[in-house]
């Protein structure tokens, strides 16, 4: 066995998540080797990165990103081969040499990258909570079929794995439901009446955690944890019914399993994505992840709330996709991005990113689909048909 004995793919390196896996990789460098990075549109960072870690492929999304880092590798010397496109995301991620993926591309981008890495039969790392949301069963099959090991790093379903049994045939029989902890994001005591004069940058100020954009404002509006409950639903293989939501604020419990007997399980720590992410990396074993420990002396009170419904309406949409037809939940995800976006970009209210989701799923009812060609075509139409929303909604 070489000094360098599992072999790492970070698709999308330059965000938080990302930064957050090197991070955790620079303190084992007898264990892990950055054989693959990936990102959108920062070739500064990603350039920095491949003077770090010196990476064998680097992957932009476009053919222009790709040109300037080439160019900016070359005159450093660094002997790192840079790729463009959606092809070479899939190839870095199935890559016989790559031993584990890190999922971390946000939005339905990262399902195909995902779907190869899970059909190659890779250690799989999740934070990509939309590959199960639009993938659904056709990527938990994928994952089967290929042999993968799914591993997920979303805080709260990283805590759900680490409180489940470790024998997953004694799940239906030993588990009555789970519950997902969620901080209420920066509007949980907000007067939902005044929600229509949220701006981006008070939506993206997160009070627990370090995220991108998109993500913040999923949590500010719950609908990241709606998200969640449909990524719960594949990964554990339960019943909507037996997945809940409640809100804690000190985001110190990650999540919790309820078992039969009444005993709840829960799985705490700081509220730092390196230690899911460590955990991860070396499960079944652990590694310290360097984030800090929990002082139990200083904690103070942990609080937990009921979801208000007025303040995240688009939480239900949740178990609302899930009874509709399969394939739903990928027309939830795509509305939500385009929302978001047209959010960020200043073209509709806060308020309005609801009304575009629901609006989306009620004029949609797509045929099942049987590959990512399907899912895509899906992912299309809801785009179109939210842009639509979103043009009526602004006018």
């Amino acid at each position: 066995m070489t000094a360098f004995h599992q072999n790492i793919t970070i698709l999308g390196s330059t965000g938080s998540i990302g930064t957050s896996t090197l991070d955790v990789i620079a303190r084992h460098p007898d264990r892990y080797r950055v054989y693959a990075l990936t990102a959108a549109t920062q070739v500064e960072i990603l350039l920095q990165q491949c003077q770090v870690f010196s990476p064998r492929y680097a992957v932009m999304a476009s053919a222009p990103h790709a040109a300037q880092l080439a160019a900016r590798v070359k005159a450093l010397g660094l002997p790192v081969q840079v790729l463009a496109g959606d092809r070479a995301l899939c190839e870095v991620s199935s890559d016989p040499e790559v031993h584990a993926v890190m999922a971390a591309i946000v939005g339905a981008a990262g399902l195909a990258p995902s779907l190869a890495a899970a059909q190659a039969g890779k250690k799989l790392l999740l934070a990509n909570k939309e590959a199960l949301v639009v993938g659904g069963e056709l990527f938990m099959r994928a994952v089967r079929e290929g042999g993968a090991t799914l591993l997920p790093i979303d805080s709260e379903h990283s805590a759900v794995f680490q409180s489940l049994p470790e024998d997953h045939a004694t799940w239906e029989r030993r588990v009555e439901k789970i519950v997902l902890t969620a901080s209420g994001g920066p509007f949980r005591q907000r007067d939902p009446q005044t929600l229509h004069l949220v701006t981006p940058e008070e939506a993206c100020a997160h009070p627990n955690w370090v995220m991108g954009r998109k993500i913040s404002v999923d949590s500010a509006t719950m609908m990241n944890k709606a998200l969640e409950v449909i990524e719960a639903r594949y990964l554990f293989g339960l019943a909507p019914a037996q997945i809940e939501v409640v809100i804690h604020p000190q985001s110190v419990i990650h999540s919790m399993v309820q078992y039969h007997d009444r005993s709840v399980v829960a799985q705490l720590g700081t509220p730092d994505m390196r230690v899911p992410i460590a955990y991860g990396l070396s499960w079944p074993e652990r590694i310290a992840s360097g984030a800090a420990a929990l002082d139990f002396s200083t904690l103070g009170a942990l609080s937990f709330e009921k979801p208000d419904d007025q303040r995240f309406p688009g939480l239900r949409l949740a178990w609302e996709s899930l009874a509709g037809p399969v394939g739903t939940t990928a027309v939830l995800n795509a509305a939500n991005e385009v929302a978001v976006a047209a959010f960020l970009d200043r073209r509709l209210r806060f308020d309005q990113i609801h009304a575009v989701n629901h609006a989306t799923l009620g004029a949609m009812s797509p045929s099942k689909p049987v590959g990512l060609g399907d899912l895509m075509a899906i992912d299309a139409e809801a785009r179109a048909v939210a842009g639509t929303v979103v043009a009526r909604c602004a006018a």
